[in-house]
């Protein structure tokens, strides 16, 4: 019998996911208690906060119902009785794949490869999160679903197009999610929200099941309250799918995790400021640097005088542009529920466009692979600021440059880690940004991980009290 005193329920709502799973399996906590905790706040905070757009109690309580029974039966799985939430563009039998989009009702009629993985691994999918309309913004304010709130301060964007998804992990609704990331979709509300992320190398998760951005470009990502937490979800998810044409079979395992810290060689930009960084955010990102002097290892500037981070993006988004005038036909032709203006007005640009005007914007992507292969001969790793300023008003100017930093990351097809790096004057977080060579997922993590624990930037709570 365990003697030890129950867990109280903000405690496991602040907790990371592997510390829930170690106290699942000494059986300090059980499934349904877990889920009953997750299920009250979603009840008292949704409202206000606006991460999911559908969740429903019934089907919580019967998934972690069956968790217990697991448990009981002694038969569990890597993720059992976790509560993750899942973005609203992907694929989940019997829900509805509305993408932020109105009028898509239909439920699903089969899951996306990574919920079928989540729920062959014991994982309770707690709902779907709100998102920019189409995936196609870096706000989560959409004109059908509404806003979502940033956790830290209500009013202020918590970020896109996994606006949601990062808002239910901070505010403790969530205990990990997943989303996807095409320019900067999961690491952008992940430096916003204060959480942890991870891009991982394309094609490494299988995107079957999940609505297409640009396929080019689509990559699954994960968003959670540690950079441990991450790894665990890599392993879950990450593997070859024959049914995804750009799922990666690897020839060899991923690089392995042995780095050593005093070799590493780190590449920073030469001038922040003059790629569009805001102030507050170098002085941030300078104070982290200060912190990791054995982390980080030799640092060396790196050349980016033949990249120009707006233009690139630009290019990404007419990618993913021309691609949505396809995926969403249909939607574009719905007048019953119509789209949004400036949805529409985004694909009418790249309709406008030519296909020698596509073909330019696609050759960015051999451009970003053979920069990424020049870059990675000389540095291990690219450090930087993961947005070029930190979240802002919902009422207020959108920012054009937020993907900037991103973008290259998502071009290259590379993997890359978000992680919490201290807080700007006003207070709101920002994040410390990772990029390494195709397949350097867990070194990136290891490294992250260092980085995480000499910064000691914990995520915080502060609209769960």
């Amino acid at each position: 019998m365990n003697s030890m005193p129950p867990i109280a329920d903000l405690d496991l709502r602040r907790a990371s996911l592997c510390q829930l799973l170690h106290s699942l399996a000494v059986g300090r906590v059980q499934p349904q208690a877990l889920a009953d905790a997750y299920q009250h706040a979603i009840e008292r905070l949704n409202p206000e906060l606006n991460a999911y757009v559908d969740e429903r109690s019934g089907l919580l309580q019967e998934q972690a119902h069956m968790a217990d029974r697991r448990r009981r039966d002694g038969v569990i799985g890597r993720l059992d009785g976790i509560p993750i939430a899942l973005k609203d563009n992907f694929d989940m039998a019997g829900w509805p794949t509305r993408v932020g989009l109105p009028g898509r009702e239909t439920p699903a009629q089969d899951d996306a490869h990574v919920v079928a993985r989540l729920r062959a691994s014991g994982a309770v999918l707690v709902g779907k999160t709100n998102m920019d309309e189409g995936a196609l913004g870096a706000v989560t304010d959409n004109p059908h679903f509404g806003a979502t709130h940033n956790p830290h301060r209500h009013g202020y964007s918590a970020g896109g197009s996994s606006g949601g998804a990062a808002a239910a992990v901070a505010a403790g609704l969530a205990v990990a999610a997943v989303g996807s990331d095409s320019l900067g979709s999961i690491r952008i509300p992940a430096s916003y929200c204060g959480v942890y992320a991870l891009k991982p190398t394309h094609g490494e998760i299988s995107a079957r099941g999940l609505v297409p951005a640009a396929r080019r470009l689509d990559a699954v990502g994960l968003l959670a309250r540690s950079v441990d937490d991450l790894t665990v979800l890599l392993q879950v998810l990450a593997g070859y799918d024959a049914d995804d044409a750009r799922s990666r079979r690897r020839r060899v395992a991923f690089a392995l995790p042995d780095w050593e810290p005093g070799n590493l060689r780190a590449g920073l930009l030469p001038d922040l400021a003059a790629v569009g960084v805001q102030p507050d955010v170098i002085e941030v990102f300078e104070a982290a640097l200060a912190k990791l002097p054995h982390a980080l290892g030799d640092r060396r500037t790196v050349d980016f005088d033949d990249w120009n981070f707006s233009r690139t993006r630009r290019a990404g988004l007419l990618l993913m542009e021309a691609e949505m005038l396809g995926t969403f036909a249909a939607d574009l032709a719905n007048t019953e529920h119509p789209v949004s203006a400036r949805f529409r007005n985004m694909l009418g640009y790249a309709a406008g466009k030519s296909a020698a005007d596509y073909a330019v914007a696609d050759r960015v992507l051999d451009a970003a692979t053979l920069k990424m292969r020049r870059l990675f001969a000389q540095v291990d790793v690219l450090v930087l600021p993961t947005t070029p300023q930190g979240a802002f008003p919902l009422d207020g100017p959108v920012p054009d440059s937020q993907a900037d930093l991103t973008s290259f990351a998502s071009l290259a097809g590379c993997p890359a880690v978000s992680l919490p790096m201290g807080s700007l004057p006003n207070g709101m977080p920002i994040g410390l940004q990772l990029v390494g060579a195709r397949g350097s997922d867990l070194r990136l993590l290891e490294l992250a991980a260092a980085c995480a624990a000499t910064l000691d930037a914990e995520p915080t709570y502060p609209v769960i009290a």
